[in-house]
C-alpha cells in the first residue's frame, strides 16, 4: 500500500547512487546477493539477542534491495535478475521472523510460524498471479517496471519492512505485531485469489 509513496521519495536518490556503481562496474546481481548475505547477518544478529544490529542490517540490506533495481535498469534488466531478486527477497522475509522466533520459542514461537505461513500463501498467491499474466500478456508497472507483473495490496515491501523494524524496537511486542501484520498480510493474499477469480475465470469453471 505504501510502496508507490515510497517509492516517489527515495527513487532519485537510488538513482543517484545507482548511476555511480553502474559507473564502478558493480552488476545488478552482485547487489542482489549481497543485500541476501547483509539480511542473512540481520537474522543471525536478531537470533542472537543483538537487535539494534540486526535493525541496521535490515535497513541496509533493503537499502542495497532497492539499489539493485536501480542499476538493472541502467544495465538493462535480465531473467536471472529478476529470479534473484523475488526468490530472496521471499526468503529474506521468512528468515526475520524465524529469527525471533529463535530468539524466543516460548513467546514468538505460534505467532512467528503463523506469518511465516501466511507470507507463504501471500508469496504463492502473488507468484501464480504473476505466472498467469505472463501466459495472458497482462502488463502491470504499479509498481515501476518489474520482471514480474506485479499486483499492489495492504501489505507490501515498504509495511513489511517497517513492521521489521517495529519488531526489532519492540521485541515484547512482537506477538501482537505478528498477529496484526499476519491478519494484513492474509487480507493482500485473499484480495490476490479475488482479483485472480475474476480476471481468470472461464465459463467452464477452474
Amino acid at each position: 500500500m505504501l510502496d508507490g509513496w515510497a517509492r516517489r521519495r527515495i527513487d532519485p536518490a537510488l538513482d543517484r547512487v545507482a548511476g555511480a556503481l553502474h559507473a564502478a562496474g558493480i552488476s545488478a546481481n552482485a547487489i542482489t546477493l549481497s543485500a541476501f548475505a547483509i539480511g542473512a547477518a540481520a537474522a543471525l544478529a536478531i537470533a542472537l539477542g543483538a537487535l539494534w544490529t540486526g535493525l541496521i542490517l535490515i535497513l541496509v540490506s533493503r537499502l542495497g534491495d532497492g539499489l539493485d533495481g536501480a542499476v538493472a535498469k541502467r544495465a538493462g534488466r535480465t531473467d536471472l535478475g529478476g529470479y534473484l531478486d523475488i526468490v530472496l527477497d521471499f526468503a529474506f522475509y521468512g528468515m526475520i521472523p524465524l529469527a525471533f522466533v529463535i530468539l524466543d520459542p516460548a513467546a514468538n514461537g505460534i505467532p512467528g510460524a503463523l506469518l511465516i505461513a501466511v507470507f507463504y500463501a501471500n508469496g504463492a498467491s502473488f507468484l501464480a498471479y504473476a505466472a498467469i499474466a505472463e501466459k495472458r500478456g497482462l502488463a502491470g508497472n504499479a509498481r515501476g517496471p518489474k520482471s514480474l507483473f506485479f499486483t499492489t495490496g495492504l501489505a507490501e515491501a515498504t509495511e513489511t519492512i517497517a513492521v521489521f523494524v517495529a519488531f526489532c524496537l519492540f521485541p515484547d511486542w512482537f506477538a501482537i505485531l505478528a498477529y496484526a501484520f499476519a491478519a494484513l498480510t492474509a487480507y493482500t493474499a485473499l484480495s490476490r485469489v479475488v482479483l485472480a477469480w475474476r480476471q481468470f475465470g472461464e465459463t467452464n469453471g477452474t
